[in-house]
């Protein structure tokens, strides 16, 4: 598949959840449909940029995300339900941020947005980026180039809304 863009609708797929009663299946049509939501997505939770900047700056700005209208702010990587869980537990992120499990990647090659790390060791996982979407369609997108941390940021998003 050809990358997302600005004006396609997400994938109508199901992704996991980590629950207090275990990881849970959620379904992306459920998260979006009538709301704006930011999801943001990681090469990889427990990995350096995406502990110490990626996913703090959300969660530190997730109350003034809301406060322009957003609804969601989602957490992706192509990671497991538990370690997404622990990952959110280490970072104190709360109900701020929901984590989604995208474990085999396939969210993640449906919008065209993989990136193979294999040679580093860690698969396939996903590029570094930020979406803005209005019930299910994307009205922004901001890809980072490769081992950049500048337009998928927080603060670039609600510059952006």
């Amino acid at each position: 598949m050809s990358t997302i863009k600005v004006g396609d609708s997400l994938p109508s797929m199901k992704l996991m959840v980590a629950t207090d009663d275990g990881p849970k299946e959620v379904a992306i049509d459920e998260i979006f449909k009538g709301k704006k939501v930011v999801l943001f997505a990681v090469p990889g939770a427990f990995t350096p940029t995406c502990s110490a900047k990626h996913l703090p700056g959300f969660v530190q700005n997730a109350d003034a995300l809301m406060a322009k209208g957003v609804d969601h702010v989602v957490c992706l990587a192509v990671n497991d339900a538990f370690v997404m869980g622990a990952w959110a537990h280490d970072q104190k992120v709360g109900d701020k941020v929901l984590m989604l499990a995208d474990g085999s990647g396939a969210f993640t090659k449906a919008v065209g947005l993989e990136l193979d790390l294999a040679a580093r060791g860690l698969g396939v996982r996903s590029q570094r980026y930020a979406l803005v979407a209005e019930d299910g369609k994307v009205t922004h997108l901001a890809i980072e180039a490769p081992g950049g941390f500048d337009v998928s940021r927080a603060e670039a998003i609600l510059a952006a809304l």
